[in-house]
């Protein structure tokens, strides 16, 4: 199929020109040409991608700076508060005999914009002291509250909570917070006795919700989102989508992200997402950016690169052409003056002059190369006509004698067993036989007569071995007046009997069988003797220094180059056997009439 598909594209080719020197000229530098500029314009278009990436990316990671700083601000101040009431509170009063009503109302109302609550906590959950509230609820247990086991597992650490709704207290005017809590393990002291405790603090969530929707608002670098260690939203703009299943989020992935830019892919879209820790709790502040935001740039940066290429490519063309045409001027008048050597015409003048010094030079030599091969090829023919009758002749002198010996001694002792009617028979029969095998001295003979050679030489064989095997024709009537290289078919039988049903058990079947198919003929030879394992039949075709223990010196081989060197390489014989299951081999041979080439094979043999 792909041969066929080349021919026609070669074929097309020619038609339209599209193999000439100039047309390759011009084809090779323009396709040089497109390629360096597809290269260069896709390298430029890459980099500007890449660096258009890295602006976004930078001023993305600005901006989540920012936030990161703003956020910490907000985190620190809880932390100041946090450590103010520890330190300077908490560490100074004995809880047995002091209070420290006063100094947290002092705390709480300097910081009261964003702080919504500061209490404190036995190790037990009992309320030490609480501000600007301290009517803890009835039965509530906080010592079951996150932030407060939080606090017991970790004494050493600061804990930031996720943002929730704090109700622990009883507040007149009914509202309650939506706050993130600091909690923290401190020591009390009462009655000179150092007892563990909890102290809390709860910053109005509104200062960090206010932070990123001033950060959403303007949308140009997509969305940014807060998120704790584990995955959990602290802030997202979307969260009641979220919460309700109607949007997801890729959170989890993004908790798991190192500090910096990564691509992904996220419910079919392809975004990049920058992420930033926050110091002190394990947050992560996420960037999501959707590739849409890039497309604008994008698509500005290919229609430009697009139109470079498109506008260089049509003027290298151009440019290509003309220099092709006048490279290829003289290179064609020069193949006109050589257009009459394809027809094997040696008397054309192959140059007539004209072209750049280099296409004089050549032609001149073409006209002495000319001459030279007129003479040359003269010699050629008679060398080579005298060298393949040489071969056919040395190949059908290769007759053993051995055949001839063993059938004379055959005759001999027929005659003093005085069985002179089967030594008459074996007489005529190789009368007949070498009659045909001379042939007055042709090496192309009909088929009739290659088969009449064969039934004389199967007689005989057949005498010799009591009628140990027996042999069947089967050849089309048709087939005989058409010509064959003499003596091809007696090796075959000859191998037949000797490599095949000589030593075997029982009788010995031998079928010739000849046929014509389309505009080929196919004689074959088969037996049912021992046959020969694969890696023996593709070596007798080939192992010209076979020795064989008996039989002609023909041979295989012999029969094979004969018909090959007469007809050629497509023609001659295959092989085809199994150990056991006997051998057969094909003649294969040109549907030729003999009486129409006869003149021809009289002269050539």
């Amino acid at each position: 199929m792909i041969k066929k598909i080349k021919r026609q594209w070669m074929t097309f080719a020619k038609q339209h020109g599209l193999t000439s020197i100039q047309f390759t000229i011009s084809a090779s530098f323009t396709l040089i040409a497109v390629v360096c500029m597809a290269f260069i314009g896709i390298m430029l278009y890459a980099r500007f991608v890449s660096r258009t990436e890295e602006i976004m990316v930078q001023a993305t990671e600005q901006l989540l700076n920012q936030a990161n700083a703003n956020l910490e601000t907000y985190l620190r101040n809880m932390m100041r508060i946090s450590d103010t009431m520890y330190y300077s509170v908490i560490k100074n009063k004995d809880i047995s005999t002091e209070s420290m009503d006063e100094e947290m109302n002092l705390l709480y109302e300097a910081n009261k914009d964003y702080l919504v609550n500061i209490s404190c906590f036995t190790e037990d959950g009992g309320l030490v002291a609480a501000t600007p509230v301290s009517n803890l609820k009835k039965d509530l247990d906080v010592r079951k509250h996150s932030w407060f086991m939080a606090a017991r597992q970790e004494m050493e650490n600061l804990h930031f909570s996720t943002p929730h709704v704090q109700n622990l207290f009883d507040d007149t005017s009914y509202r309650y917070y939506w706050v993130t809590s600091l909690s923290r393990m401190v020591e009390f002291t009462s009655q000179g006795t150092n007892i563990r405790g909890v102290l809390l603090v709860d910053m109005n969530f509104s200062g960090i919700e206010q932070l990123f929707k001033r950060y959403n608002s303007t949308g140009e670098q997509g969305y940014i989102y807060l998120v704790d260690r584990d995955g959990k939203i602290i802030y997202h703009p979307k969260q009641r989508l979220i919460t309700a299943g109607i949007v997801k989020e890729n959170k989890e992935a993004a908790a798991g992200y190192e500090d910096g830019s990564h691509k992904e892919s996220f419910q079919g879209d392809k975004r990049v997402v920058t992420v930033k820790t926050v110091a002190y709790t394990g947050w992560k502040i996420v960037n999501v950016a959707p590739y849409s935001t890039f497309a604008i740039s994008f698509n500005q940066t290919r229609f430009f690169v697009i139109l470079i290429v498109v506008i260089t490519m049509g003027v290298m063309v151009l440019v290509n052409s003309f220099v092709s045409a006048q490279l290829a001027k003289p290179i064609k008048r020069l193949d006109r003056s050589v257009r009459g050597l394809e027809n094997g015409n040696l008397d054309v003048v192959v140059y007539d002059g004209g072209g750049s010094n280099e296409i004089e030079h050549l032609g001149r030599t073409l006209n002495y190369v000319v001459v030279q091969l007129r003479k040359l090829m003269e010699k050629v023919v008679m060398e080579q006509e005298e060298k393949r009758r040489s071969e056919l002749d040395a190949l059908q002198s290769q007759i053993n004698p051995h055949f001839l010996y063993n059938t004379l001694d055959s005759i001999v002792w027929m005659i003093e067993g005085e069985r002179y009617q089967e030594a008459i028979c074996m007489v005529t029969d190789l009368a007949s036989l070498f009659r045909i095998s001379l042939s007055k001295g042709k090496n192309i003979i009909p088929i009739k007569d290659e088969i009449a050679h064969a039934k004389n030489y199967m007689n005989i064989q057949k005498i010799r071995y009591k009628d140990k095997f027996s042999i069947e024709y089967r050849i089309e009537e048709e087939i005989y007046e058409y010509a064959t290289v003499k003596l091809i078919i007696q090796p075959l039988l000859e191998n037949a009997i000797y490599y095949g049903i000589e030593y075997m058990y029982g009788d010995g079947e031998i079928e010739v069988k000849g046929y014509r198919k389309e505009k080929d003929i196919y004689i074959e030879v088969t037996d049912n003797g021992m046959g020969m394992p694969e890696e023996v039949v593709e070596g007798l075709l080939t192992d010209e220094n076979r020795v064989r223990a008996k039989g002609s010196g023909v041979g295989l081989i012999n029969v094979h180059k004969r018909i090959q060197l007469r007809y050629g390489e497509e023609y001659g014989l295959t092989i085809e056997s199994c150990p056991d299951e006997g051998t057969t081999v094909k003649i294969h041979l040109p549907a030729i009439l003999y009486e129409e080439g006869r003149e021809s094979f009289e002269k050539k043999s």
